[in-house]
């Protein structure tokens, strides 16, 4: 029972550390690197937590040195999915019942803990699991992981807050109940914050929750559950599987008491999971939540107005940063004759500064691809970029994957502004660029908006105001995050809540108190005083 009206800590962002050469920070990372990298775990499954191996095991290595085992994993047997709902199903009555500030108390304490004590843990485990360089992992592992804590819990009070009017005769409120059910997580592998804030949003309003992480991201996802453990989460709320994703995604589809799916990944998988819920909708005892976070064939556009400069670090920083491996990723670029000299010559510096190689060097901007598969389809598109007459490789082209799965930050420079590297999401170093005659603004405008599927994230470099805000307009549908003479990466928690539409998901807004909505289903309440006791109403009097 509540004993007060408490208010939480306020929601800052987590400051982002530097790791320059000198700083305690860096050289407590690079420990751990060592560290882990001369370690090996072995990673169970966690249902009511219990710690079950399978003898089924699968290895975890690094991209960048795949040679190099850093453990292993427990894959699950439907048995243990049903065992893992079951426990979710068992669990929830007790938490959904404990009082919120406990349930937010947890997840404060899961921020403090990577803030702190687990800060270089967590790092080093995914820079050596993702192949992300220390400030890719810093900007996302940490400190984003931290606000999506912090600022949820804060967003889970303004929603409580949120209440309806009431009269001296009647007392009116709403409930924010849990789902009637279970939630099921699917994360991916290119953010560990995304893999922790998937589960953990839908657990901090009362939820219990059955967790598939990424085949590719388990290692880091482990630190996750370890810190999960230490801040108090209680047997049962959160299970973690992992396994075959067909198996695991149709038992769980199958239960009358799957509730809802917090999902991040790919379209394909997405829709395909949609479908199959569909399918069981009359299984169920209430309609799911669906929401999903999906693909990106994201753009820049530079108006003829725009600094050459700033559009080339744009570029520079939007479509190579981890490896183009964000779903924000730019991935197709949109320049006006007049300043492509200028930009073609600022990008071809930056891309030649560029270092390439693990993580644990840190003057290496470019790092690895995330597996085997995702390598051979970028060098594929990136042969039949050398063989296509429509298509100029101007920068990169090449790959290696000896040692670990190295592609060289690749420009491609199309005459075709539908060519194939224009449309499809490649999910990689790779970014193809259309020059537009100046005089085309509007058509160009028009030709972004209708080229993709995908309505994710987009940019657009410009210094005339006029151009700024006609793009703004025609392009309202075509980016779920826009943005104005910036990258179109790098979405921040409370400041710019991250999602799109079409076939880039849900756009239930990460980051927001939005996408907290999803995982309660509101009762209202309505308790009158006194009470009449004569049925007839004024209007039938005599």
């Amino acid at each position: 029972m509540g004993k007060g009206f408490f208010q939480v800590p306020t929601a800052i962002n987590e400051p982002v550390k530097s790791y320059a050469p000198g700083t305690s920070e860096r050289e407590e990372v690079l420990a751990s690197y060592k560290s882990m990298y001369n370690s090996s775990i072995d990673v169970p499954l966690l249902i009511n937590g219990e710690e079950i191996r399978t003898g089924n095991t699968g290895i975890m290595v690094p991209p960048h040195d795949h040679q190099h085992v850093l453990g292993t994993y427990h894959k699950a047997e439907k048995k243990h999915i049903q065992q893992a709902i079951d426990t979710a199903l068992e669990a929830r009555s007790k938490w959904a019942d404990l009082a919120w500030e406990q349930r937010a108390a947890i997840f404060l304490k899961a921020a403090e803990l990577i803030a702190g004590p687990y800060r270089a843990k967590i790092n080093a485990a995914t820079m050596l699991a993702q192949s992300k360089n220390i400030y890719q992992a810093e900007i996302d592992a940490a400190c984003e992981f931290i606000d999506f804590l912090r600022f949820n819990v804060e967003f889970m009070t303004q929603i409580y807050e949120d209440q309806p009017d009431s009269t001296s005769g009647a007392w009116n409120r709403i409930e924010y109940r849990p789902l009637e059910g279970f939630v099921y997580a699917i994360t991916p592998f290119n953010f560990t914050a995304i893999s922790g804030n998937l589960p953990a949003s839908a657990a901090l309003m009362g939820n219990t929750v059955v967790w598939k992480p990424s085949d590719s991201q388990i290692y880091s996802a482990k630190v996750i559950i370890d810190i999960f453990k230490e801040a108090g989460v209680p047997d049962g709320v959160i299970n973690v599987v992992y396994g075959d994703p067909v198996m695991i995604t149709d038992t769980i589809l199958a239960s009358p008491d799957f509730a809802g799916i917090h999902f991040t990944g790919s379209t394909h998988v997405f829709k395909d999971i949609w479908s199959k819920i569909g399918t069981n909708i009359h299984t169920y005892k209430t309609y799911p939540r669906i929401v999903g976070e999906t693909g990106g064939k994201d753009f820049i556009v530079a108006h003829p107005s725009a600094d050459a400069k700033q559009v080339a670090t744009g570029i520079s920083r939007g479509a190579f940063e981890f490896q183009g491996q964000k779903c924000s990723a730019a991935s197709r670029a949109y320049i006006p004759k007049s300043l492509w000299s200028d930009i073609e010559k600022y990008l071809l510096e930056d891309i030649k500064s560029f270092k390439m190689g693990s993580p644990e060097d840190m003057s290496n901007f470019i790092t690895a691809v995330i597996h085997e598969g995702s390598f051979d389809k970028l060098a594929n598109f990136i042969d039949q970029a050398k063989e296509d007459k429509e298509a100029t490789i101007i920068a990169g082209g090449g790959y290696d994957k000896s040692k670990g799965f190295f592609v060289e930050p690749t420009v491609i420079l199309t005459e075709d502004p539908k060519y194939t590297t224009m449309c499809t999401e490649l999910f990689g170093p790779v970014i193809t660029i259309y020059v537009y005659d100046d005089d085309k603004w509007a058509e160009t405008l028009d030709l972004i908006d209708t080229t993709s599927e995908y309505a994710l994230t987009g940019a657009i470099f410009s210094l005339d105001r006029y151009a700024a805000a006609e793009a703004t307009k025609t392009l309202e549908n075509a980016a779920g995050n826009f943005y104005i003479n910036d990258k179109p990466t790098g979405a921040v928690v409370g400041q710019q809540p991250f999602g799109g539409a079409r076939a880039s998901g849900t756009n239930d807004k990460a980051g927001s108190y939005l996408n907290l909505l999803r995982w309660v289903s509101p009762r209202t309440i309505k308790e009158t005083f006194v009470s009449p006791t004569d049925y007839r109403y004024p209007f039938l009097g005599a």
